[in-house]
Parts: structure tokens; sequence; C-alpha cells
């Protein structure tokens, strides 16, 4: 099962060049949502902006700091999903990522290169299929049954359905249809074609759900950085409040003289008072 090319199988019994075109107008509702996202909330006029405003009130960041900073972005950001504090959202968070990218590189690959049940796919492609779909698995229901933040700490039931929660709850629901699919043999049959359909509304609905935030997010933790190192920190106080200027940075005049350690805090124990 994990060495056959499901879409190879599928493909057998679907017109040429279906499945191959299905992808393309994916990946093409990707970029129009994702730019439509984009001009909708403004966000690439933020940081520009951002970016603008910054460079006139700080120093200049030098091209080899730059590069630095663009390196640390990439690793500890975006690699390593660096701004996750909890650890068990961090590694659920790694295992969707990486089980996604997985997922797609061996579906486009066996799509394009491999469908066609007369060649012969290379086992490796499959077993990346299915490593990278239960990555995806383990990730996200792990995620939305024990990590989300309205299950664990507010006492919502998992049922419980917001508009935020579209692309998490699309994407768990293709792979899981994808699984169950490939699992059954892979024909063209009615898990199939509500595997195409889930996988439609995932990418179809990048501007209605989280998904364009993956593109943004590397921008914003760079602008983030370079925020830091010119000496403007977005405008917010930085580790110290020894220098006057950055006492005034806070809004609340109570917290202007307060000591850095102030304890634990909310942090002193989990949310769990419903």
């Amino acid at each position: 099962m994990s060495s056959v090319n499901p879409f190879a199988v599928a493909g057998a019994s679907l017109p040429d060049g279906f499945l191959q075109g299905f992808v393309v107008v994916m990946v093409i509702a990707v970029v129009v949502g994702t730019l439509f996202d984009i001009v909708h909330k403004g966000s690439a006029r933020y940081f520009f902006a951002n970016m603008r405003n910054a460079r006139a009130k700080g120093r200049k960041v030098g091209g080899g700091d730059l590069a630095s900073i663009a390196v640390k972005t990439a690793v500890v950001d975006v690699l390593a999903s660096g701004e996750f504090c909890n650890t068990r959202r961090r590694i659920a968070h790694l295992l969707g990522m990486y089980g996604f990218v997985l997922y797609a590189l061996a579906t486009a690959v066996m799509v394009f290169c491999y469908s066609n049940s007369a060649d012969s796919t290379p086992p490796i492609w499959p077993a990346l299929w299915w490593i990278g779909a239960l990555m995806v698995l383990v990730g996200l229901y792990w995620f939305w049954f024990f990590i989300r933040v309205d299950v664990s700490a507010e006492g919502h039931s998992p049922f419980r359905l917001v508009k935020a929660d579209l692309f998490v709850l699309s994407l768990v629901v293709s792979v899981t249809l994808a699984v169950i699919w490939a699992a059954t043999g892979a024909r063209a049959g009615v898990v199939f074609w509500l595997y195409l359909l889930a996988t439609a509304v995932l990418f179809v609905g990048v501007p209605w759900s989280k998904f364009a935030h993956m593109f943004f997010k590397p921008a914003a933790a760079f602008d983030k950085r370079v925020s830091r190192a010119n000496g403007t920190a977005e405008n917010l106080p930085t580790q110290t409040r020894d220098d006057p200027e950055q006492q005034k940075r806070h809004s609340m005049e109570l917290l202007r003289d307060a000591p850095m350690d102030m304890g634990l805090g909310i942090k002193r124990e989990a949310p769990r008072h419903y």
C-alpha cells in the first residue's frame, strides 16, 4: 500500500490531464487568494510603511547584518517555529508543517511525473506521501483536540467551529480523506471526489482562512528582528527599563517604574479555571 502511487490508480479511470489540471487550478487559487488577502487587508502596505518608519527613526543596519537577520529568521522563526513558547504547540506545528511539505511535494511529483499507470513510480514518493500525510494528521488532531486555546484553556467543545478554523479543519479533512481513499484502493469513487472537494475548499478558501499567514509570518518575523537591530523595537519597550527613553514607551503610567521581573503572573499556572 505504501509503495503504490494512488494517483496512478485513480488516473487510470479519469480523463487525461485531469489530475494535473486540478493541481494547477489549486496553485492558481492559492496565488490569487493570497494576493486578494494582501490587498484586502493591506498587509503589504502595512509592512512597507512600517519598514520605512523604522528606517527613518532608527540607526542604519548594514547589508551584512541584514543577511544575518535573514538567516536567523529562516532558521529560527521559519524552520524551527521559534515563535511558539509552548513546547507541545511547537511540536504539533512542526509535525503539521513538515508533514504538509512532504505530502504536497510527493503529491506534485506523483501527479505530474508518474500519474500514468504505465509509469513505474519510485517507491520513495508514495512512502514520503504517506509519511507526510500521517505527520499532518498527528500534528493537527493533537492540536485540534488537546492544544487549541478555546479547548484546553476555555473549556469549549473541540467540535465547536468558528470561521478561523477553516484552514485547519479543511486541511485535516482533506488529508484524512486522502488517507482513507489511498488505504481503500485509491479508486475514483465517492471518497476520491470528497477528497478533491475538501482540497478545493482548503485552497480556494485562502482569503477566508489563515492559509496566507504562512507567507506573512516570515516577513513579520524579519521586520521584527530588523526593528530590534536598528533600535526602534517596533516602538515597544525593550528588555531594560534603565533607559528613561525606554520607560517612556510604556502606555501605562504604573508600569514605567516597575521592575523587569514582576514574577510569573499569568504563567504561574495553566489557565484551567472554567
